[in-house]
């Protein structure tokens, strides 16, 4: 019974900080229409500097808090919503996403700039009152620090629900969302009241951070204190970003469930550990699923300020044959390595075609790409490999059966998410995305299923080698490259032909309007779960090819962050185009690594400016991410913007 009642307050407390983090995402929501992916690298980047402060720098504890929770932590809300998220209105639900994300990622990079996580100084946040505070009832101990979350979780609850409904300033900014021209005529401020709101999610993003660190326990890590905050999502979705009381039973049913496995699951249950920490995303997939149907949209593309032109099937297959040339030529005067960075970067790139396909194409959302590559890869290792040692070769057969599984795999995906769409599919996707990397690529371990025994991420690490079709072997750098750019031209142009296709006018009538599509007699059910598919199929043939040219792959090359920085960089490049994927490859590998080994060189030139560029060397992390943030402003892509210009030429 003891084991019981702690395990049961410690789990009232976390999802009580975990209703305190999706309070922020419902404030920001309800009054900007924006979900703030970047919520949970908010809520990291407060408990860092609330480290900084309190152990770093010796200051109290109240000071430091009121510097976190009462100065920094609003001001980043306001200041993100007057320089990034305000410029949102009027574009696509894939930009505002990418944008958010965009943020998300970079305080992320900025967290592993100030603090370097190869540090020796060791990082310990403690719990309020110090880890001795223990308030007695009988012989059960409680930590004040638990006892505290879950007072302020009830009386932040009261608080805002109170605001929303009772206060004449609460419904002015539920108003914002809905029609903020009519609110200016009525004497309201739309923009203020929407800077006041991404201020107060700031704040409880902070606050949740700061409260949840010490019930964890575990080292501070960046990404992992901000995936652990993203589990305030599900709670969130609970709620269905409206109702509060809704969000604080999902926030406690999600933070019980939790430490009840902890403590009830057997010890030999190896895989217990990887499941709790992937419960969270697989609550937020099942209440994606159960929520109310959303209805079929009308048209709404005359609204929105992006515009891509799809090129002609000749202009295709021009740009091909030039790409070919140029990655022959550019193989004549690099050095291996570049050879090599270059092929690592035209399979991303063939990665981030099937988000062109998908996204682009057919308007639906996938922020896991990778995921799909992951489950290519181990097929692949299992089942498509001839030969041993240096004579090991990937099949042509391998491929093609890696491809298949992941179309069923993406089939499988898309069913249950067939009537998602926009923020609910890209949060299914991202679920997903997390489960693949919490669940499946953690199994490392041999497990036997009616007498069959397997593993699948073998050891932590698989070995793929470079594929061998008919009587090409593609073992050398060159004929690899040549490979992997003729894989992306195929494709590309193959996505060119289909888009001028019927089935492609459908899909486009479905990006436009599902509803008028499913009027005119079209399967909608049948369009999505056909796109996704060869989305699918596409993301797992990028993933064997970036494996190949790796040689040896670990988790953390098909790490959830990673795919949402592919995304996000795609969209950028533009995500209507065959050429953004390109762009995407080449400016998320090759651009990145070109810069630094020019940056690092310069170091060594000129040793006296040498703390100069090596500042700039860590300020290019945070380079993607701040692209990724400007989309507000050019919602159609930088690729949009050649294609004016070159036009503006011509004229």
């Amino acid at each position: 019974m003891q084991t019981f009642l702690q395990y049961t307050i410690l789990g009232l407390a976390l999802g009580g900080a975990y209703f305190i983090a999706a309070s922020g995402l419902v404030v920001t929501y309800t009054t900007s229409g924006i979900f703030n992916f970047a919520q949970g690298a908010i809520a990291m980047l407060a408990v860092f500097t609330y480290w900084q402060f309190r152990w770093g720098w010796g200051w109290p504890a109240p000071l430091a808090l009121l510097m976190v929770l009462g100065i920094l932590a609003p001001l980043l809300g306001a200041v993100l919503y007057q320089v990034v998220m305000k410029n949102l209105r009027g574009t696509s639900e894939v930009t505002k996403i990418i944008v958010s994300i965009g943020v998300m990622l970079g305080l992320q990079a900025l967290a592993t700039w100030v603090w370097n996580p190869t540090s020796s100084t060791p990082r310990q946040f403690q719990k309020f009152f110090g880890p001795n505070a223990f308030a007695h009832f009988g012989s059960l101990r409680v930590p004040w620090h638990i006892i505290i979350s879950f007072i302020i979780a009830i009386a932040i609850a009261v608080g805002i629900r109170f605001l929303f409904v009772r206060t004449r300033s609460g419904v002015a900014m539920r108003a914002v969302v809905d029609d903020p021209e009519l609110l200016q005529l009525n004497g309201g401020r739309p923009e203020r009241l929407a800077m006041i709101s991404w201020a107060g999610g700031s704040f409880l993003a902070a606050l949740a951070g700061i409260l949840i660190q010490p019930m964890i326990g575990s080292a501070m890590s960046a990404g992992a204190l901000t995936l652990l905050v993203l589990d305030a999502f599900a709670a969130a979705m609970f709620g269905r970003l409206r109702s509060l009381p809704r969000t604080f039973m999902g926030a406690l049913i999600i933070g019980l469930t939790t430490t009840y496995v902890v403590a009830y699951f057997p010890s030999k249950w190896t895989w217990s550990s990887s499941f709790r920490n992937s419960l969270p995303m697989i609550f937020l997939f099942i209440i994606l699923l159960v929520l109310p149907q959303d209805r079929l949209r009308g048209a709404t593309v005359l609204r929105l300020r992006e515009r891509f032109r799809m090129p002609s099937i000749r202009t295709a297959w021009i740009a091909g044959l030039t790409m070919m040339i140029v990655v022959f030529c550019l193989k004549v005067i690099m050095a291996k390595t570049g050879v090599n960075t270059l092929t690592l970067a035209l399979t991303f790139a063939i990665i981030a075609l099937s988000l062109v396909l998908l996204t682009g194409f057919a308007g639906e959302i996938n922020l896991a790409a990778l995921s799909f590559g992951a489950i290519a890869v181990m097929v692949v290792y299992h089942f498509g490999i001839s030969g041993t040692g240096t004579e090991a070769r990937t099949t042509l057969w391998g491929i093609l059966l890696a491809a298949v599984v992941t179309a069923l795999v993406g089939a499988l995906i898309a069913l249950p998410a067939l009537r998602l769409r926009g923020l609910y599919l890209a949060l299914a996707t991202m679920a997903f995305g997390v489960f693949i990397s919490r669940m499946v690529l953690t199994e490392r371990t041999e497990r036997e299923i009616f007498g069959l025994k397997f593993t699948l991420f073998t050891s932590g690490q698989l070995s793929i080698p470079r594929p061998k079709i008919g009587p090409i072997d593609f073992n050398g750098e060159d004929a690899f490259l040549f490979l992997c750019a003729g894989l992306f031209v195929v494709i590309g142009i193959g996505m060119v032909y289909l888009r001028h296709s019927g089935y492609g006018r459908r899909l486009t009538a479905m990006k436009d309007s599902p509803a008028a599509s499913a009027t005119l007699g079209m399967s909608v059910v049948r369009l999505k779960l056909s796109i996704f598919m060869m989305s699918a199929a596409i993301a797992g043939i990028g993933g064997v090819m970036m494996a190949a040219q790796v040689g040896t792959v670990n988790s953390d090359r098909f790490d959830i962050f990673l795919s949402l920085a592919l995304a996000m960089i795609t969209v950028v490049g533009g995500i209507g185009y065959v050429s953004g994927a390109l762009f995407a490859g080449i400016f998320l590998i090759a651009f990145i690594e070109a810069l630094n080994l020019m940056l690092k060189k310069f170091a060594v030139d000129y040793s006296s400016l040498e703390a100069i560029f090596m500042f700039f060397i860590s300020a290019v992390t945070v380079l993607p991410a701040t692209i990724g943030i400007t989309m507000g402003k050019n919602p159609s892509g930088a690729v949009s913007d050649i294609v004016e210009g070159m036009n503006k030429v011509k004229q």
